[in-house]
């Protein structure tokens, strides 16, 4: 049996019927319980102008929920590169992770829709990939760096003293989401999706690409150690299957509202296009083809450790991320589901 490690993922959705204040007074409530009660680490999204996200600065809300904990690590999922500063954006990991106690975790990624939120603020979709691999290229350096130089497409620096540097040496660790390959490439801690019978495979070819890099002598992944592979999964946990499955449709349904960037009445996208709806994106799919696709575990206590112990004995996978709060499930859902998750599920597995 693989040892496991326990970890939640948060988009920090809006809610209609809470106060915008108690809702992260709520979520910091959430997240101390999470706190004492084992779980490792707490990954939150980075979204703008749509109900999906109200942590648009993940570093100034990380710092809050720093404050608040002792133990679980902290970290971006992801932060969306190309619409950062790079030198801020080194400035602003090194202060957190100093805040936290040196528990920060990093994630990246180029942003979802091609650049939709880039063009948004007035940039061009097509530099967004570019502009990942070169702020990417800049954070990596400015991390481990006391004078950062560098002359790229869209940034030039020329000695510039970083004063500030993270707790752990020689920087936090890196994440990717959603691209296994792409994961090990880069030589970053992977979380992604996934029925328990197409896990191994993927891990697999993870590790294939991971062991290469490894042995052609890569930095990153020298760093990195060895790497946690994980999968989140939306979770509910009821009373009984049918009261759990039935609370976490209609749930889904108002998770599925949550991605549109509302515009004025009437009025149409100008300089960005939202991506094509294809049915297959988180939201999106029907609610049986994602209950049965596995992204979402519902059911009693007893169904969810059923579940997550084989997907411990079968999945290769090291660390398992629920999403507890989402679509419009309530504080005290959240709360009860990772109280039950925590007494029932965890202790079977570890």
């Amino acid at each position: 049996m693989t040892a496991v490690r326990f970890g939640i993922f948060d988009h920090l959705e809006r809610r209609a019927d809470v106060p915008l204040a108690q809702q992260y007074e709520e979520r910091l409530q959430f997240l101390e319980q999470a706190d004492r009660a084992g779980v490792d680490g707490y990954h939150v999204a980075e979204h703008h102008h749509s109900p999906l996200c109200l942590a648009p600065n993940q570093v100034v809300y990380l710092s809050a929920v720093a404050q608040r904990t002792r133990r679980i690590r902290l970290g971006s999922l992801v932060h969306v590169l190309p619409l950062h500063h790079p030198i801020r954006l080194i400035e602003e990991i090194c202060m957190l992770d100093q805040l936290s106690g040196g528990r920060v975790d990093v994630g990246v990624g180029a942003g979802t829709g091609g650049g939709t939120e880039f063009a948004m603020w007035g940039g061009d979709a097509a530099e967004n990939a570019a502009r990942f691999r070169e702020t990417l290229d800049i954070l990596r350096r400015g991390l481990c760096t006391d004078f950062l130089s560098f002359e790229g497409e869209y940034f030039r620096f020329e000695d510039v003293w970083m004063e500030l540097r993270p707790l752990q040496q020689p920087h936090p660790p890196f994440w990717y989401a959603g691209n296994a390959e792409r994961a090990a490439e880069l030589g970053m801690h992977f979380i992604g999706a996934g029925r328990i019978d197409r896990l191994p495979e993927l891990r697999a070819r993870f590790d294939a690409i991971w062991t290469r890099e490894l042995e052609s002598g890569s930095d990153a992944h020298a760093a990195a150690g060895a790497p946690w592979f994980g999968t989140m999964k939306h979770t509910f946990i009821a009373e009984t299957d049918e009261e759990a499955v039935a609370r976490a449709h209609t749930a889904y349904a108002a998770y599925g509202t949550h991605f549109a960037k509302p515009l004025p009445p009437g009025e149409m996208p100008t300089a960005w296009q939202p991506p094509e709806r294809t049915g297959r994106a988180p939201g999106e799919a029907p609610f049986d083809r994602y209950l049965g696709g596995e992204a979402l575990i519902a059911g009693s206590p007893r169904t969810v450790r059923e579940y997550v112990e084989r997907w411990v004995e079968r999945s290769e996978c090291n660390y398992w991320v629920s999403s507890f709060q989402w679509g419009d499930l309530t504080h005290d859902e959240a709360s009860r589901s990772l109280a039950i998750f925590a007494d029932e599920v965890m202790p079977a597995v570890r």
